[in-house]
């Protein structure tokens, strides 16, 4: 599932915070918050979405760069929440 999650989440990424922009360094561990393409709103956005998409539940305590902030982390708490 890691493979076909993170494909998902790679191509929300790149539609929704690169504006289909693929010339863009996109790699498993590049920062999100770092390299500016998301804020704090933007991090609500992919929120909603991973909610939505993936049926889990994002508690406030969730919202934290450790599990946000790359697509591997993202790719990662997405599967723990679903096997949890």
């Amino acid at each position: 599932m890691s493979d076909d999650t993170k494909a998902i989440l790679r191509a929300f990424i790149v539609e929704n915070f690169l504006f289909g922009d693929e010339s863009q360094p996109l790699t498993a561990d590049t920062s999100l918050i770092d390299n500016d393409y998301v804020d704090s709103t933007g991090i609500l956005e992919l929120v909603s979405y991973l909610e939505e998409r993936f049926g889990i539940k994002v508690a406030d305590t969730d919202i934290i760069p450790a599990n946000l902030d790359s697509l591997a982390r993202i790719t990662a708490f997405v599967e723990r929440k679903q096997a949890g």
